[in-house]
């Protein structure tokens, strides 16, 4: 192999609801867009300066040791292609161009040096046509010099009770990129009851995939365990020192073309690196969920976006300051990715090891920066995408945020320096406002989880199992963690609960978050009942209800908060008692973690969590 394919030039997504703006852009005149190839009528101008379309020059000059690359394409008609790219402000130029006429199934190949883009750009394919010509362009793909050896892919999919999510993404990944030799293997780690093999399609995944696949059953470990399994699979074979492990969420809306993509990064890092792909929202799949990300770890804030990174951007508008299209064009640091898509090489498990034992919450952030103190960066890389439900329409309030608690402290017990002073104060705040929020059951998913990291690294033991029952007998104490229809609140009728809206957030935050604390404490409250929404169930509002009915994030039902005294004084008192002993015996339970690190992430501990 002389040549390594980086990635294609696709004109269509995977699916109808994916807009074809994101692969390639009509500026002027009419053109037919299908997935692997686009047709020109007279008078078209068409930009593949698109998020889908782009290929990210910068990453590649700074990360991996080529030193420039060509686009090819397979061209009929008339017309003019040329290879466009940008700097770090956006501003466009032309590497190299090249005329055709009257051709048929015609080969190009512009090339382009990877050598202005170390602080951002990129490169792109135009297309245009003048009146009376007419142009197809198919079979496009942008190829870089192949390594000695090829690092082969195994793809890892973690599934539990999304039967149909996973065997769709098997689909695509059949139908798309099976035959490709860079994808060595599939590996599903089924945990759940509804199984992916009782689907109806799964037989026919499996005669397309041939030996590829690899359908495990195993009891749940949550993400970690799924993940794990594959990465453990394809460490257990003999040839696997130049091999990548890719994991991958089950209910994601799958671009195959993300495994060409960060697969040939791989290939070309000057150093092995984690490569991270980018998350864009489901719901609204012209978004991208951040450029870039890292975890300020001692406050325990994951999802910080980076620098200049694209936060929520509407990938087909512009940017509200500067006027331009919203392209990430400046190079960004990532601190982690998260494992909706995420390659790991071989050499990254050898020198840090296996991820935590978590069962979910916080493994892959833990795992970047374990990796990273070994010499292990991780990159996200622009255009390699999936789309993944909104962050921002899941609800807070749920069970899975004890392990998102107890392992963030982990993580930085871990991975930061670890001021037990300024943890506590963060915790102490968070608890302050989920009382006066009245999310009693949230306050004491905090306080168990302070408690099972204080226990130390024996809560890690099973892999999450009993801490997953344990803590949803906790929640099921407190009424507020249900969730109703509106029209059938218990105890409440329908027609009672009008929605009464929230004030601006306050200037004199601390005055107004003790005069809350007072008037609870004296049951003062300046509404009996009603309504608030998801976006506005702020503690300085909530606190004012008797009884509230709050909307879930999710928008698939409603919670009830009524006050309650008892409950308010006791969960108060044993949450301040848990964080004074955060402060006295943190110290000596994050040794406890460091010390059991090695044993927790090796081999042998998920031989045992896998009875095998």
């Amino acid at each position: 192999m002389t040549d390594l394919t980086a990635q294609r030039g696709l004109y269509a997504g995977p699916a109808p609801i994916v807009s074809k703006d994101l692969y390639a852009e009509v500026r002027t005149g009419s053109a037919t867009r299908d997935r692997g190839s686009i047709r020109l009528d007279p008078g078209t101008k068409v930009s593949g300066n698109t998020y889908f379309g782009r290929f990210p020059a910068s990453y590649w000059q700074r990360w991996t040791t080529v030193t420039e690359v060509s686009v090819e394409a397979v061209v009929t008609g008339t017309g003019l292609l040329s290879m466009g790219a940008s700097d770090v402000e956006g501003e466009p130029r032309v590497i190299e161009a090249e005329q055709v006429t009257d051709v048929t199934q015609h080969k190009i190949a512009l090339t382009g040096k990877l050598d202005k883009f170390y602080d951002g750009g990129a490169l792109w394919l135009d297309l245009e046509t003048e009146g009376g010509q007419t142009l197809r362009v198919e079979q496009v793909r942008w190829t870089v010099e192949a390594p000695d050896t090829i690092r082969p892919t195994a793809v890892t999919i973690c599934t539990m009770n999304r039967a149909d999510d996973c065997l769709k993404n098997l689909q695509a990944l059949a139908a798309d990129v099976s035959s490709l030799d860079t994808l060595d293997a599939i590996y599903v780690a089924d945990q759940g009851t509804d199984l992916v093999e009782s689907r109806d399609g799964f037989d026919q995944v499996v005669k397309d995939l041939g030996e590829k696949l690899h359908y495990i059953k195993q009891p749940n470990l949550g993400g970690a365990g799924g993940f794990t399994r594959g990465l453990y699979e394809v460490a257990g074979h003999t040839a696997t020192a130049h091999a990548n492990v890719l994991f991958m969420d089950d209910d994601v809306l799958l671009e195959p073309d993300l495994v060409i993509r960060m697969t040939a990064f791989s290939n070309r890092a000057a150093n092995p690196i984690i490569v991270g792909g980018q998350m864009l929202n489901l719901f609204h799949p012209n978004q991208l969920h951040v450029g870039a990300e890292y975890a300020r770890l001692n406050t325990l804030e994951p999802g910080q976006p980076v620098e200049h990174s694209l936060t929520t951007a509407d990938l087909l508008g512009v940017d509200e300051e500067t006027l331009k299209p919203n392209r990430q064009e400046r190079r960004l640091d990532a601190g982690y990715n998260g494992w909706w898509s995420c390659l790991i090489p071989y050499e990254v498990v050898q020198a840090t090891g296996y991820p935590m034992p978590f069962f979910f919450q916080w493994d892959d952030a833990e795992y970047s920066y374990r990796a990273r103190a070994h010499g292990f960066p991780t990159v996200t890389l622009p255009g390699a995408g999936v789309w993944h439900a909104d962050f921002h329409m899941k609800d807070w309030d749920e069970w899975h945020r004890y392990f998102n608690l107890r392992n963030s402290i982990i993580t930085a017990a871990l991975h930061s320096p670890f001021n037990l002073n300024l943890l506590s104060r963060v915790l102490l705040a968070q608890l302050v406002r989920y009382l006066l929020g009245m999310q009693y059951g949230l306050s004491a998913t905090l306080i168990k989880a302070v408690e099972d990291f204080l226990e130390g690294p024996e809560v890690l033991r099973d892999g999450g199992v009993e801490a997953m029952k344990e803590i949803r007998r906790i929640r099921d104490q407190y009424p507020e963690t249900k969730r109703h229809k509106a029209t059938d609140v218990p105890g409440i009728a329908s027609n009672d609960i009008g929605i009464i809206n929230s004030a601006p957030p306050p200037s004199r935050t601390v005055v107004i978050l003790l005069k809350r604390l007072l008037d609870q404490t004296r049951g003062r409250h300046r509404f009996g009942l009603g309504a608030v929404p998801a976006d506005e169930a702020h503690w300085w509002h909530t606190s004012l209800f008797s009884t509230v009915v709050v909307t879930d994030a999710n928008q698939d039902g409603v919670r009830v908060r009524s006050y309650d005294r008892a409950k308010t004084f006791d969960l108060a008192k044993r949450g301040v008692k848990v964080i004074q002993r955060l402060r006295r015996e943190g110290a000596g339970a994050q040794a406890r973690y460091q010390g059991a690190m090695p044993e927790l992430t090796s081999r042998e501990n998920w031989t045992r969590l896998y009875d095998l």
